[in-house]
């Protein structure tokens, strides 16, 4: 038990060499978070400065950072929010985890580490930090879609993180994890949630409300805490993260509409205990076993970097986010943080892992909490410049593909398609248990099988082994080309649903951007399921079998995938002609092409005759239009929003699929393409000017 003289004198050193490190950052432009963690290696035990702060009280200040911190971005995301988030979130922490769990083994294969070791190390790299990305956020503003969907995805990585400790506890403490054993782990999770969220739905928004109508601030503070600590406190003693209870007792205080009221109240206590956390984290880092470790650090650093930002920003976009929110979230997700901590240190407790693996994931968070502040800002010209650099059929797919997932999202409910589908993903999982059962069961009875045929048939046991092999391979191979078969069975499923082939005798306009968007599902699908079949496998197989088996499926997938753009792209340029000619009948009609009220539906006849064109709108640019005079390239049109120009309507001279050196003109008709929200924001910034580009800018 901590003193009272020990922890005054803890958290006078803490906070006083904090509030010095965070004013000299202040000064010099540089991210507050890093005078914090400069302020933990001044205070810490591992630099020789006569200024020693117990890292044991320390410590547990910082948990106090975690769970206010968690409560307050669970008051922004009511649980209605986090389910409109949910399969998109859930999607990407999927295809994430899956990808840093494998480079995280096979790196530390490369170094010469034990299977388990390897295994820790993937599980350590796998979880991006809830607490830095907050922090950072909240600096830099960071608000609308993006924000919603990186806390989600982070949600969903809190979760996996429980699921991959439950697992590696039971590998390494000998017994293994069974399937069953797995299922039960899994469904407590899942009861504790669901009971978690049905009770507190019945009683925390009301007794809240009741509290906030009393007027007194202060009280409805204390309450809201204590509603934060006892949640957080609920999850700890069953077994689950503090973070985790604290995010869903914030959502279920929101729930009762005075979030925004509780969470001004409690940003000074968060802001403090926050500070703390960043503290901590710089008191855990020893330069002398960075030093000894260092290739390990340089490495895995590299590795969660891009990583993580190749990995969330593939599955971000495959779930229908644009190419903008979808880089800026994966180069917001390329850290490491507390769950690393907790995992290496699980590894350590069950000498499951050598003493060095604890150091060198705290380095490796270090570092990545360092960049990220770097990399969140300069993800949005990053974005913007990937976007000018993609190839013209990239282009289009990327403005397009967003809107048939719209599509897809805004589609009413049918039965039959809903019934095919979920068929289809049944089947996909069952193959996918199977191919993982075959590969698993083979490893671990290989040589059990081989002694028998050497013993028992008389083989050479170099033949018994590639009987073996051949056997197992033939096994699976069924199985690895279910997936690609059911995954693009699948894939014409939704397509069909989102672009709808034309009657009997009509021409089928929506035939190309149907068979792109067959292939790119079918692909999407591949990754989605292969991806975490090659995670599961990897630790069985010696060498990169599986990744081999996956990149060879992608290959042949994205040949197709680049023929069908190569395709869309013709389909788009004849449909500009069909939208500009419709753009100069409404002019002749009008008389008067300059004016915006009387050309915005221009484009509502024509719609229904170029499905997949992303519903086409048209803008017309008045004399004091900000966008007059200057290139797309200049205004950056596609890359701040997503939508793209489709043609230009401009007197005698019309300009199809324009090219990013096009001047824009007073009267000039731009027909856009993209989603709704792409469509709305490119309006503001074509009618808008400076102010609206900036709120574009934020909310992207």
């Amino acid at each position: 038990m901590h003193d009272a003289h020990a922890f005054l004198q803890a958290l006078a050193i803490v906070l006083c060499v904090a509030a010095v490190t965070t004013v000299v950052f202040q000064r010099l432009r540089q991210p507050v978070v890093l005078g914090y963690i400069i302020a933990g290696l001044i205070i810490g035990p591992h630099v020789p400065i006569p200024l020693v702060a117990d890292a044991g009280i320390v410590q547990t200040l910082s948990e106090l950072g975690v769970i206010l911190l968690m409560f307050s971005l669970g008051l922004e995301f009511s649980l209605r929010k986090l389910i409109q988030v949910g399969p998109t979130a859930g999607i990407t922490a999927i295809i994430q985890c899956s990808v840093m769990v494998w480079l995280g083994f096979i790196t530390g294969r490369a170094f010469g580490w034990t299977r388990l070791e390897c295994l820790f190390a993937g599980a350590a790299i796998a979880i991006s930090s809830t607490t830095i990305i907050a922090k950072a956020f909240d600096e830099q503003n960071i608000r609308g879609n993006l924000r919603k969907l990186v806390i989600g995805i982070l949600v969903v990585e809190d979760i996996i993180a429980i699921l991959l400790m439950a697992t590696l506890t039971a590998v390494s403490s000998g017994a293994g994890l069974s399937a069953g054993a797995l299922a039960v782990t899994v469904g407590k999770l899942v009861a504790f949630l669901i009971e978690l969220v049905v009770v507190g739905l019945l009683v925390v928004p009301r007794a809240v409300r009741a509290i906030v109508k009393l007027n007194r601030p202060e009280t409805t503070l204390v309450a809201s805490v204590g509603i934060c600590f006892a949640v957080a406190l609920l999850a700890q003693t069953l077994g689950y993260s503090v973070a985790l209870g604290a995010f869903l007792a914030g959502s279920l205080v929101s729930e009762s509409g005075e979030g925004k009221t509780i969470e001004h109240l409690v940003q000074p206590v968060r802001d403090i205990f926050a500070a703390i956390f960043f503290v901590s984290v710089g008191m855990l880092l020893d330069p002398v076993l960075v030093a000894q470790h260092w290739g390990a650090v340089v490495v895995l650093t590299l590795v969660v970097v891009f990583g993580k930002i190749l990995s969330v920003t593939l599955g971000a976009f495959l779930t229908g986010n644009g190419m903008r929110t979808s880089v800026q979230a994966g180069m917001s997700l390329a850290q490491i943080g507390e769950f690393s901590f907790i995992i290496a240190g699980l590894g350590l407790s069950l000498k499951a892992t050598g003493s060095f693996l604890y150091p060198v994931a705290v380095a490796v968070s270090v570092v990545t909490t360092l960049v990220t502040p770097w990399l969140i800002k300069a993800s949005g010209p990053f974005a913007s410049l990937l976007d000018r650099k993609l190839p013209q059929p990239l282009q289009t797919f990327v403005t397009l593909y967003g809107s048939w997932v719209e599509r897809l999202g805004n589609l009413p409910r049918r039965e039959t398609v809903g019934a095919r589908a979920r068929r289809s993903i049944l089947l996909l999982l069952v193959d996918a248990a199977l191919l993982v059962a075959i590969v698993v069961g083979a490893s671990i009875g290989s040589a059990r099988v081989v002694n028998f045929l050497v013993r028992e048939v008389g083989l050479l046991e170099s033949v018994a082994r590639t009987l073996f092999i051949v056997a197992s391979v033939v096994l699976c191979v069924p199985f690895a080309v279910g997936i690609v078969r059911v995954a693009r069975r699948l894939g014409v499923t939704l397509a069909e649903a989102a672009l709808p082939a034309a009657p009997d005798g009509k021409v089928d306009l929506a035939a190309a951007p149907r068979r792109m968007l067959v292939v790119t599902l079918q692909l999407g699908i591949v990754v989605i399921v292969g991806v975490p079949v090659m995670a599961l496998t990897q630790p069985f197989l010696p060498g990169l079998p599986g990744a081999t088996l996956l990149l060879i499926m992608i290959a042949v997938l994205g040949f197709s995938f680049w023929r069908s753009a190569t395709n869309l792209q013709g389909h788009m340029r004849a449909g500009a002609q069909v939208i500009v000619a419709a753009l100069a009948a409404q002019s002749h009609a009008t008389g008067d092409s300059e004016h915006p009220e009387e050309n915005k539906d221009s484009l509502a006849d024509i719609r229904a005759l170029l499905p997949g064109m992303g519903d086409p709108e048209s803008i017309s640019l008045i004399p004091t239009s900000p966008a007059v005079g200057r290139t797309l390239a200049e205004l950056d049109l596609r890359g701040m929003t997503g939508a793209t120009v489709l043609a230009i309507r401009r007197g005698d001279a019309d300009v199809l699929v324009p090219t990013a050196q096009e001047v824009l003109r007073a009267g000039d008709v731009l027909a856009l393409a993209g989603t709704h929200e792409a469509i709305d924001a490119a309006r503001a910034v074509l009618e808008g000017g400076g102010e609206a580009r900036a709120e574009v800018a934020e909310v992207q």
